[in-house]
């Protein structure tokens, strides 16, 4: 007992190992990916700002040259902000250019750090406290951009809201002439500008959805974790499970081998009857003839009595053909040949049926196979699509090669395949139609495989039943 209680105990603690792994691999994983996204956000909510913040700074630029300094210019020869007129046009250009963009400041430094303008006049003169950045900027004339907090990023997430100011970009811009005023070939710079734009409310955009990701881990894991418990608790039942699974799979087994055994029994008892069935066909053949010439008031039944003979011939060899599947004796085939070989045979009913077979081949259509057994499977093939039609219409046969084989087309312009039959239809004795024995694709299907070919099923876009098969490059 104690034996065979430790044998069950392993699995189970085999599963909770795993189930307990799962959990830490997952949960894991989620915060690395909760973790990503977050910073791969705040980054590009950041560039986004910065690209934002130089399109304004040139936009100001822009905007102070052509509407306050050629005017100015043009106006009183020079520029000179001490004139309040002068420093008035030049407020009220920078006001109307970056109004609704959040600028809460914005000054212009000369060369020697001397602030110019500021949207706070009382500024204006002194030297301001940015001399290294104006310095710098001045130097190198490039946008420099930086990010100013006052309140961390891991206190923000547990903040419903931040004041106003607790993020904010300050950037420095050298403001150049669009054209030059003098010979220099150059725009010259006119000034630094620095301004400080509040971006709280993109910032805390930007911390809601971090919060969402974070609570979105958060949950899966809990989801997880339980999960897991309910795993681990209906791990015993799952082993009962497994073990009735097994019995079940037993006992289909048996079933399979007894149908196998029933289908040998078939082909068995097919074959017996083949050979007396074949001379019943010949000799109602016989009577047939001779009535037709004595003109018999039996020829009718006659005529019944062989074709229904020649019908159960066929039965059985498809019986015989689909038990016993026959090896295939490669050889060298033209497929365009067996094709038009099957098309000629089917002339007569063809005319009867008022169908029309088209065929349109290219390239070099031989492949590695036994004649006798293509043959068959295009048999069977093109007689289903006639059976489709029996008001008429047109088979398609196509045949060319390309890289990846042999394609071959069988194509009709009947109702096609009904779409909740189409993977049924290769089972064998699956049939839908009341003199049919289910078995015609099935040895179709048996044939190609046995080439190594392969065959689809479908309809085709303007109506009917398509076949394409495709035969490996040799």
């Amino acid at each position: 007992m104690t034996q065979h209680s430790d044998g069950g105990g392993k699995p189970l603690q085999f599963v909770k190992v795993i189930s307990w792994s799962l959990f830490a691999i997952i949960l894991g994983f989620s915060l690395l990916l909760s973790v990503f996204i977050s910073k791969y956000a705040e980054r590009t909510l950041l560039d986004k700002q910065e690209k934002f913040a130089l399109l304004l700074a040139e936009n100001v630029s822009h905007q102070v040259f052509t509407r306050f300094v050629m005017p100015t210019v043009m106006r009183y020869g020079g520029i000179s902000l001490r004139q309040e007129e002068q420093f008035r046009t030049l407020d009220q250009v920078v006001r109307s250019t970056v109004h609704s963009f959040h600028v809460t400041s914005l000054r212009i430094y000369d060369p020697q750090g001397i602030i110019t303008y500021s949207l706070d006049k009382d500024e204006v003169g002194r030297k301001g406290d940015a001399l290294f950045m104006v310095t710098r900027t001045w130097e190198t004339a490039r946008f420099s951009p930086e990010i100013l907090a006052r309140v961390s990023k891991f206190a923000s997430l547990f903040r419903v809201s931040l004041k106003p100011g607790s993020l904010t970009l300050r950037a420095y811009y050298p403001l150049r002439a669009e054209r030059s005023l003098t010979d220099i070939s150059e725009n010259p710079i006119m000034g630094i500008m620095e301004f400080t734009q509040d971006i709280t409310p993109d910032f805390m955009a930007m911390l809601n959805f971090e919060r969402l990701v974070i609570a979105f881990s958060l949950l899966t894991s809990v989801v997880l974790f339980f999960l897991v418990l309910a795993v681990l608790r209906r791990a015993e039942r799952l082993s009962n499970e497994q073990l009735r699974e097994k019995e079940q799979l037993i006992f289909e087994l048996q079933q399979q081998e007894k149908l196998a055994g029933m289908g040998r029994m078939v082909a068995g008892v097919a074959h017996e009857i083949r050979n007396p069935l074949g001379i019943i066909c010949s000799s109602a053949e016989l009577m047939l003839k001779k009535a037709a010439k004595e003109q018999s008031p039996h020829t009718r039944i006659l005529e019944a009595l062989h074709e229904e003979a020649k019908r159960l011939t066929r039965t059985v060899g498809e019986f015989l053909d689909y038990a016993r599947p026959r090896k295939p004796a490669l050889a060298a085939v033209d497929a365009g040949r067996l094709l038009d070989q099957v098309a000629v045979f089917m002339e007569p009913e063809c005319e009867k049926l008022g169908v029309v077979i088209d065929r349109e081949y290219s390239g070099d259509l031989t492949v590695r196979g036994d004649k006798d057994l293509l043959y068959r499977a295009f048999y069977n093939l093109i007689a289903n699509a006639l059976q489709a039609m029996p008001g008429g219409g047109h088979v398609y046969l196509r045949a060319a090669r390309d890289e990846g084989g042999l394609h071959i087309t069988i194509q009709d312009t009947g109702p096609g395949f009904v779409p909740e039959h189409i993977e049924q239809v290769r089972d064998p004795f699956f049939t839908t139609r009341d003199a049919g024995t289910g078995l015609g694709l099935a040895l179709v299907s048996t044939i190609l495989e046995s080439h190594g070919a392969q065959m689809d099923l479908s309809n085709a876009d303007d109506g009917g039943a398509r076949v394409d098969i495709i035969f490996p490059a040799v």
